[in-house]
């Protein structure tokens, strides 16, 4: 092991305590967001994208999901 095995493994911990803490969060505010698409719509907002417009497009995917499906079930 090298000299920064304790510092990558304390921030590899800290970034998965925050990531659980955000999941709670999300779980807590109902998203429906699993750990998954947490960490891609973090990455996302750490690579520059608009939060709120990041939001707005998922919600929007969402909506879409549930009229496609709402369809299928209807013509089943």
């Amino acid at each position: 092991p090298t000299s920064r095995s304790g510092p990558v493994a304390a921030n590899l911990k800290a970034v998965k305590e925050t990531m659980d803490v955000l999941l709670e969060i999300s779980r807590t505010l109902n998203t429906g967001l699993v750990m998954e698409n947490l960490s891609i719509f973090v990455l996302s907002c750490e690579q520059g994208i608009n939060p709120e417009a990041l939001s707005s497009v998922i919600e929007e995917l969402c909506k879409a999901t549930e009229a496609l499906k709402a369809a299928e079930n209807m013509t089943s």
